[in-house]
């Protein structure tokens, strides 16, 4: 019965705090009642961070401080978590890389790629002893390119000579919009959108917008029959080296299709537009949104 009238009294707030927040839009009202719950989640962290569901706590508000996108306190969190966690010879690896992820991601999100680096440097220590330490740290190597991915601002020096034989540098491209597309033939999502690309690019390309595509694929007369069959004129990168292509690996790309638009300063102003989202970003970037 507690947890029954609990809920009620819950309900009961929310629907008399709602009466006064009519005027709020939907996304206003959830930001707005997560911050308390992100408040009531740090108090109560700060008052027992030995309670027996302290976890359930941080990962509750790791989730809620999520949705308010401060990913500044999200990697503090994960940090803390991480440094908690037992080492050498103990250490879990399903939990400790788990975390370790998580962490990664947040400090991308925040832009701090140099709190990324010294956490590696420590995740490093941290698996010495460890029976698996030589995977671990094949593994680590694995994220410390992840930390490279580009964000929104940096901007991406790619050079190569075509499948088609064309020299390709975005250097030489400055003053153009650029999509920068990391994809396969395999890939079924990247096939899936290749359509909403070619329809893009067709619409414009006169007004200044160009693709630039790096192929994940193993067989280059695969790639070469895919290329002619679906009337793709834009310049393909292909090094038979699959996820171990240099530019893969420079770019810490882990999954595709992955896309940055490069804007015509020469720097990224989105990554992974996808079907309508992409049409609109380029026309922005063109300056004509």
């Amino acid at each position: 019965m507690k947890t029954r009238h609990a809920l009620l009294s819950v309900t009961a707030a929310l629907l008399c705090a709602a009466v006064n927040v009519s005027a709020e839009s939907v996304s206003e009202i959830v930001k707005r009642f997560d911050a308390q719950k992100a408040e009531a989640l740090e108090a109560y962290l700060k008052a027992t961070p030995d309670a027996p569901d302290a976890s359930d706590a941080r990962d509750e508000l790791v989730a809620t401080y999520n949705g308010l996108e401060n990913f500044k306190r999200i990697a503090e969190l994960l940090q803390a978590n991480l440094k908690s966690m037992p080492k050498g010879a103990d250490l879990p690896p399903q939990q400790y890389f788990g975390a370790l992820q998580a962490l990664l991601e947040a400090l991308s999100k925040s832009d701090d790629k140099a709190t990324g680096k010294e956490v590696l440097a420590a995740a490093r220590e941290d698996v010495k002893g460890h029976p698996m330490a030589d995977k671990m740290n094949e593994f680590l190597d694995q994220l410390a390119g992840q930390l490279n991915k580009p964000g929104v601002g940096d901007v991406m020096e790619i050079a190569y000579t075509s499948v088609q034989g064309h020299k390709v540098d975005l250097a030489d491209l400055k003053g153009k919009v650029v999509l920068v597309d990391f994809w396969a033939t395999w890939c079924g999502p990247c096939v899936a959108e290749l359509p909403n690309v070619k329809r893009t690019y067709e619409a414009y390309h006169d007004k200044g917008f160009e693709v630039v595509a790096i192929s994940l694929d193993n067989e280059k007369g695969k790639l070469e029959s895919f290329i002619k069959e679906n009337d793709m004129p834009w310049a393909q990168e292909f090094s038979g080296k699959g996820w171990d292509s240099p530019l893969v690996q420079k770019f810490g790309i882990t999954s595709i299709p992955a896309t940055f638009l490069i804007g015509k300063d020469g720097k990224v102003v989105g990554a992974d537009l996808r079907g309508a989202d992409l049409a609109t970003a380029v026309e922005k970037a063109l300056g004509e949104g």
